[in-house]
């Protein structure tokens, strides 16, 4: 019988999904620019595609420290947020990995 109950254990632990988050790629612009949202800011550059123009990404990303002087590549999670303040973001953003990280030319 113990066999059995070793046998069907493992069988239930070699099916669990064990891979990683997919996320969505992002790329971060070297240098953070004047903004307003609620007020005037300073906001990160992003795009979703390398041939995509720079568009201004108003939030944080939780987990990344942007460093000026560097362009980044990321994986990150995006979460939507219910119940959320009508100044606030609905979406939420994690990171998942730096990708890379390249000094600026």
């Amino acid at each position: 019988m113990k066999p059995l109950l070793v046998s069907a254990a493992l069988l239930l632990t070699a099916c669990q999904d064990t891979t990683a988050p997919q996320g969505e790629t992002l790329y971060i612009n070297s240098q953070l620019v004047d903004c307003v949202g609620v007020g005037p800011m300073q906001c990160m550059q992003v795009r979703s595609d390398e041939q995509q123009p720079w568009t201004l990404f108003y939030q944080q990303i939780e987990g990344f420290q942007f460093e000026p002087g560097y362009q980044y590549q990321l994986t990150v999670s995006k979460e939507q947020l219910t119940n959320v303040p009508a100044d606030a973001s609905s979406l939420r953003y994690q990171l998942i990995k730096v990708v890379s990280k390249v000094a600026s030319k």
